[in-house]
């Protein structure tokens, strides 16, 4: 066995504990997990010579700690105990508050022992900002499960935190109390919205900020449905998916326009950290950006069917440093999925199905569309209940013109801010795609048989079909040696 596959497999076993535990999990003294760790001990101490007794004590060393790690984060939330408990003194605004048009979002560190990430809503006035010293005074709540089919409680906990805040009154203290590079990024995130609403009107304005800036809030509600329908929700909200994507299209666009695979691949490296760092670093897209960031590289490398290492370790090393994402993230489990179909599957298709069939490159869109959303779809189904039939036709026809439309429109926000009279010529330049975008998934959205409702999309039907897929996969993959032997 190589080195590669021992590392795959160990890597398998640890995300194999934390998903065990995720869903399993009860509380276990330490005491058992040492005596655990001990039994595998003993044979690997008797057999150390024996190299597949070797490695099968590691693999149950791994799925231990795995096991364990997320056990020791699931307790860290059942040991707190401040529900009930009124607060009052300071805290600080730890992350720009969202502003859903009717009250605002904030999410606050508490000053004092605690030092507890607290969640408060309060009114649209007066508007509060990352890094404001606030007076607060609330009770402190555990989040309440609204919805049987969604966990908001965990939501939060994966982000850590632990309690909403009851009837909160605050008052500002001080202003700029945060990390001085962070409030930059903030204040230019802002500048560049400002720019895009000055410039393009609605709802074609929504569409250009939720592209550069990520989030569908300033779409109106009746387009926000018909995103969803089309199954076109990925390019503006910041769930992963639409990075994956989108670091795929930068890479084809750049060869398209003639430049060396080295070259397309830096040009898209700083395309993924630009788009992040205009959002603000949000958690969700920093890991997608690691996801899109390594596939990339194995299209630079020319080996998108032998990335598997790498795409399973960076998800090993996330999990290491919050194991909850595994199961309460759905941007990580979307990410994640999405490459490990362009990964697995898009090379299958792209030799039975974009090859031989070349139009304008449609079909490589298509070939890449149907690899990620065949992955995501067990995902998409448990979270939201919505089956796009539209979707494949809704990508092919939008897509394509995505990294165009936001570079026209990042060159007509900056030049809004650096070179205002370039800016009226950028804003025609951006303006006529996403009039096409907003237009074409308005229509297909429309359409009746657009989407379907799935109710009741268990995780065992969700365990069935990747059990499936991983068999097709491999068959297929088989299929492809002996054929590529054959020529």
């Amino acid at each position: 066995m190589t080195k590669s596959k021992i590392f795959l497999i160990l890597s398998l076993s640890f995300i194999g504990g934390i998903f065990l535990a995720s869903f399993y999990f009860k509380i276990v003294a330490d005491y058992y997990f040492l005596l655990a760790i001990t039994l595998l001990l003993v044979p690997l101490i008797v057999f150390y010579k024996n190299k597949k007794i070797f490695i099968a004590v590691f693999v149950g060393l791994f799925f231990i700690f795995g096991f364990w790690l997320t056990g020791a984060r699931l307790n860290e939330i059942n040991a707190t105990n401040y529900n009930g408990q009124k607060f009052s003194g300071q805290a600080l605004i730890i992350k720009e508050p969202e502003n859903n048009g009717k009250y605002q979002k904030i999410i606050a560190r508490l000053a004092g022992e605690s030092n507890l990430k607290i969640l408060l809503n309060t009114g649209l006035y007066p508007e509060y900002k990352y890094g404001d010293e606030i007076n607060l005074k609330c009770t402190l709540e555990t989040p309440e499960n609204f919805d049987e089919d969604f966990d908001y409680r965990m939501y939060l906990a994966k982000d850590g935190i632990y309690y909403v805040c009851s009837g909160p009154k605050l008052e500002i203290i001080s202003h700029g109390k945060g990390n001085k590079f962070y409030s930059g990024i903030i204040n230019v995130k802002n500048k560049f919205a400002s720019a895009i609403d000055e410039l393009i009107p609605t709802p074609e304005a929504g569409l250009l900020s939720g592209l550069l800036l990520g989030g569908d809030g300033k779409l109106p509600q009746s387009i926000q449905d018909n995103f969803s329908r089309t199954g076109m929700t990925h390019i503006v909200a910041v769930s992963g998916y639409n990075i994956t994507i989108i670091a795929e299209y930068l890479m084809l666009s750049m060869l398209f326009l003639g430049f060396w695979r080295r070259q397309a691949f830096w040009f898209s490296i700083v395309g993924i950290f630009l788009f992040i760092l205009m959002i603000g670093f949000p958690s969700s897209a920093v890991r997608a950006g690691v996801m899109g960031s390594l596939l990339l590289w194995a299209m630079k490398n020319g080996r998108l069917a032998n990335s598997q290492n790498a795409i399973v370790a960076s998800a090993g090393v996330m999990l290491l440093i919050n194991p909850l994402l595994l199961r309460w993230d759905i941007g990580f489990q979307l990410s994640f999925l999405a490459t490990l179909g362009i990964v697995y599957l898009y090379p299958l298709l792209e030799q039975y199905l974009v090859k031989k069939n070349k139009v304008f490159g449609l079909m490589e869109i298509l070939g890449l569309t149907i690899s990620a959303q065949i992955f995501v779809l067990p995902v998409i189904l448990i979270n939201f209940g919505n089956l796009s039939l539209i979707s494949p036709l809704a990508n092919v026809l939008v897509l394509p013109i995505i990294p165009l439309t936001m570079l026209m429109g990042f060159f007509a926000a900056i030049s809004k801010l650096i070179l205002p009279p370039l800016a009226a010529i950028f804003s025609w330049l951006v303006f006529l795609p996403l009039k096409y975008e907003t237009e074409v998934i308005n229509f297909l959205g429309n359409i009746s048989w657009a989407s379907v409702r799935i109710e009741k999309f268990g995780w065992y039907i969700a365990v069935i079909w990747y059990i499936l897929l991983a068999r097709i996969v491999f068959i297929l993959r088989k299929n492809k040696k002996v054929y590529a032997e054959q020529e």
